[in-house]
């Protein structure tokens, strides 16, 4: 049963996720609102988002039709007359070079992080995405013609003693995010990464955070490919940095070089990162919190493993989500690393709660499949 009083709960960890913004990024100081440039909501409510509430209630199709299963999610959501309102498989997962255009700019500008490109100095863009040049920079992956199966695994306890790594390591790809602990813990997570999902602040965030748990560095081999969530200006410049091999050479995280996360092969074709419309669209659609209403607005936008959840459901045709919070996420640690049991609190930043019911949502119509260890 879900939390009563999750409207007292968000009042507290706002304030302590505040607490925590002003640790990370300093004291928070007003500024004169004549000399700032004033940023669009894309969130005015002109779109319609999927609703979470009785949901069971909604008609369902069989994943199975007169020629046996459906593989794609595409295949799966065009049957569906209810679920076919709110994907739209046209939006652009990636954002690389031929994302660049004045018109592009003129629009997305008007949009702050990770929604747009509000505040951001126009040639850090600019130069930025016409690093990823070639339209493979525009796909995660080439297409096969086969069915593509891709697992996504969150970092939630209930992965402890589960017994999936088999299950995750026999997918095509498999995605993972932020602390992504894999040695000591492969026979429940497996330890095959194709992508790894992050932000430049969360990457670094969980290097800090869980060194002591064994995420000593960001999972390294030549196959894999990094997916930037472009939430700041420094995604920009930590991605410039990667592909051209040097230190980043301003901003907050200057002189670090990117090479100590991803290795020394630099090579464009293993780093991609999220267009902002995929973003927004995705919020919009799936994952526009009440947190949007409240005066918490601005720290809110969905987790890490929401967006990569998401885009392997935009781009893949089978999906698998493991690790993910379900409804018995208070039996469970908060990750499956912990070395003791350690609840899971909701801060302000992210709706737990709310992905939590999209998931088992997708999961009722199997347009992905949710281990819910039940």
């Amino acid at each position: 049963m879900w939390p009563r009083s999750r409207w007292m709960c968000l009042l507290v960890a706002g304030a302590v996720t505040v607490t925590l913004f002003t640790l990370v990024y300093g004291p928070y100081r007003p500024r004169d609102p004549r000399n700032q440039p004033t940023f669009k909501s894309p969130f005015d409510g002109s779109e319609r988002s999927l609703p979470l509430i009785h949901f069971m209630t909604a008609p369902r199709v069989s994943a199975k039709d007169k020629t046996g299963d459906l593989c794609s999610v595409r295949q799966r959501v065009e049957r569906d007359g209810y679920l076919k309102q709110y994907f739209n498989f046209s939006v652009p997962v990636l954002q690389w070079a031929g994302s660049f255009n004045q018109s592009e700019w003129q629009r997305l500008h008007n949009f702050i992080p990770p929604y747009g490109w509000g505040g951001l100095p126009y040639r850090v863009v600019m130069n930025t995405l016409r690093l990823l040049a070639g339209t493979s920079s525009g796909r995660l992956f080439e297409s096969s013609g086969q069915c593509v199966s891709c697992a996504v695994v969150g970092n939630g306890g209930i992965l402890r003693g589960s017994k999936q790594g088999k299950a995750i390591d026999s997918h095509q790809f498999v995605f993972r995010v932020n602390g992504a602990v894999t040695k000591g813990f492969e026979e429940d997570v497996g330890n095959k990464t194709s992508f790894y999902g992050f932000t430049t602040n969360t990457m670094k965030n969980s290097l800090q955070a869980y060194h002591v748990d064994g995420f000593t560095a960001v999972p390294q081999n030549p196959s894999i490919k990094y997916i930037f969530i472009p939430s700041h200006l420094r995604d920009y410049e930590m991605l410039a940095a990667a592909i051209q091999g040097t230190a980043v050479s301003t901003g907050a995280d200057k002189g670090d070089w990117p090479s100590k996360y991803f290795g020394n092969k630099r090579t464009v074709k293993k780093m991609k990162m999220l267009h902002p419309d995929f973003i927004t669209y995705v919020t919009m659609r799936f994952l526009r919190s009440s947190i949007l209403d409240t005066s918490f607005r601005d720290l809110y936008m969905p987790s890490t493993g929401a967006l990569m959840l998401l885009t392997a459901l935009h781009t893949c045709d089978k999906v698998s989500a493991f690790g993910f919070i379900t409804r018995n996420y208070n039996v469970f640690s908060d990750h499956y690393f912990d070395s003791e049991m350690k609840p899971l609190f909701f801060f302000a930043n992210h709706d737990m709660v709310m992905e939590s019911r999209l998931w088992e949502l997708l999961h009722f119509h199997e347009v992905l499949w949710l281990y819910q260890r039940m």
